[in-house]
């Protein structure tokens, strides 16, 4: 190979590696989508032969019928480029600059694939062999490179391999006759929801920027608006739940960034109250999001929902964002702001970041550990969304986590033996503080959050304990012949299953929103994290 070859694709590697680690993962987050699981398989085949192609230029001049090997497998990869080009148009409405991306990136390829095949079609005339080759620190470059793309190949057919799992299929249930517009609904949480609402027959109005990603995520039972304006003002809407909000955790809080996580949380807020006061007749509930970050670092402080909002750029969100919902009862509109916790499920959200290097024996505390974690899991934070929006007691802000919160070196600890896997590394604050300026307070402030007005309505969890909820998610579970495994574990919207379908102890009942008996639990131990199912 000559070194116009070796630079294009040099650049290509780089540019791929940021488009995959940037949009992919943090701002997309597409292995945790269900939409995303044909694209994923199409990114899961073009990387394993990227790995193998690297090697090859790294330390391999092909000759006879093996450079007609890697001619085939550079139309391989373009036919799946293309086809990967087509699903992304189909499913999901890409941002800016990674069409640019992606622009360059042909490019690049256009450039690299025009020199590299009269390349080897020169060889292919050439008796077959191997020959050894050093390129020096090209070689050495595109060796790492294999190597993290086929890293990325295994992930990423693991996520396909897991969205594609205990998939049920909704049976017809009768109208309930309610119709209830949701915010968000694409996102990690409203997923669930807009599934578990059209599971019990209510209309549900999705309003997402994107349609398209909308219907290939919520499907067609669902009405998809791009616009608050479409809405006549005669439009009858029962409730609202507001879950809109770009993803905190990924990208740095530069000011920019700043700016646009307010905007997508205050901003739609705000437009959609406003827009609420245009209808003939008000929603009779909106149920809108908020987060625990609302209290700020509160060392061991018990907190509740009387305790005042703390300091700190998540404090001023959440508390701003919570003043804006409020303004909906000038119009008569009961509101509940919800302040949520950790959200655990491995379909998305920060669990399955949290135990990719774990599962790698990689997990680690961060800072003393000693800081408190308030979380809840998925689904109940589903029904407490419901049980928000069906009950007139349910009112102002409530604290969405579970009974039980746990220092961060605990729950890393329970995540650790969930994984079977050895804990011993830490990162210091300092580092964190470091590296991710004042989003490492995410993982750093402490938030010992407890859900009093939640038990004071009479919510019941389903998952008590971190502990519990980490061995349900994560641990293999071994299942006796024709058993379900337990939705929590599988990773299965538990929205999915028909409302007269058996569903195991300690679950959800899908139609109505309420529950079964909860698992049985052992007493907490003095760790404060070694909850475990009976």
């Amino acid at each position: 190979m000559t070194t116009v070859m070796l630079v294009l694709l040099t650049l290509q590697t780089l540019l791929g590696a940021l488009d995959n680690v940037l949009h992919h993962e943090i701002t997309e987050r597409l292995p945790s989508r269900p939409s995303a699981r044909r694209e994923l398989a199409l990114h899961s085949g073009r990387e394993f032969i990227y790995g193998v192609l690297f090697l090859v230029f790294a330390w391999i001049e092909p000759s006879g019928l093996a450079a007609m090997a890697v001619l085939a497998l550079l139309a391989i990869e373009i036919v799946i480029t293309i086809a990967d080009f087509l699903e992304e148009d189909r499913t999901r409405k890409l941002p800016p600059f990674e069409r640019v991306l992606h622009t360059v990136l042909a490019i690049i390829y256009g450039a690299f694939v025009a020199t590299v095949v009269p390349w080897l079609v020169w060889m292919s005339a050439f008796p077959t062999s191997l020959s050894p080759v050093d390129h020096g620190l090209f070689s050495w470059f595109f060796t790492v490179a294999s190597i993290g793309v086929f890293a990325f190949s295994i992930r990423n057919l693991h996520a396909v391999r897991a969205l594609g799992r205990h998939k049920v299929v909704v049976k017809p249930v009768p109208a309930s006759g309610r119709t209830v517009l949701v915010t968000g609904g694409t996102g990690f949480i409203g997923s669930l929801l807009v599934q578990r609402l059209v599971a019990r027959g209510d209309r549900v109005l999705a309003l997402s920027r994107d349609p398209r990603q909308a219907r290939a995520v919520l499907g067609d039972g669902v009405k998809h608006i791009e616009s608050l304006a479409e809405l006549p003002a005669e439009t009858r809407i029962d409730a609202i739940v507001n879950l809109a909000g770009a993803p905190i955790i990924g990208l740095p809080w530069t000011p920019g960034r700043r700016r646009a996580i307010r905007n997508s949380r205050i901003g739609i807020t705000r437009t959609l109250v406003d827009w609420m006061g245009t209808l003939d007749k008000a929603p009779a509930v909106l149920v809108s999001g908020s987060a625990i970050g609302f209290y700020g670092d509160r060392a061991d402080d018990v907190l509740t929902e009387s305790m005042a909002a703390g300091s700190g750029f998540a404090a001023d969100l959440c508390r701003d964002w919570e003043t804006e919902a409020f303004r909906a009862r000038k119009l008569g509109t009961r509101v509940v702001c919800l302040r949520t916790g950790l959200v655990l499920d491995t379909a998305g959200g920060a669990l399955p970041m949290m135990a990719l290097p774990a599962r790698f024996g990689l997990g680690a505390v961060f800072g003393n550990g000693q800081q408190w974690m308030s979380w809840i899991t998925r689904t109940d934070l589903v029904r407490m969304i419901i049980s928000a929006v069906d009950s007139t007691r349910w009112e102002g802000a409530i604290n969405a986590v579970a009974p039980e919160p746990l220092r961060h070196g605990d729950f890393q600890r329970a995540m650790a033996r969930a994984l079977r896997r050895p804990l011993y590394l830490g990162v210091p604050a300092w580092v964190l503080k470091r590296a991710m300026g004042e989003m490492s307070t995410i993982f750093l402030h402490s938030q010992r959050v407890i859900p009093e007005r939640a038990r004071e309505l009479g919510f019941s969890f389903d998952v008590h304990w971190a502990a519990d909820a980490l061995n349900l998610l994560l641990a293999p579970q071994p299942k006796a012949p024709n058993q379900q495994p337990h939705p929590l574990h599988s990773g299965a919207p538990m929205a999915e299953i028909a409302p007269n379908a058996t569903i195991p102890t300690g679950v959800a009942n899908v139609a109505d929103g309420h529950r079964s008996p909860p698992v049985a639990l052992r007493p907490q131990s003095k760790g404060g994290a070694r909850g475990e199912a009976a």
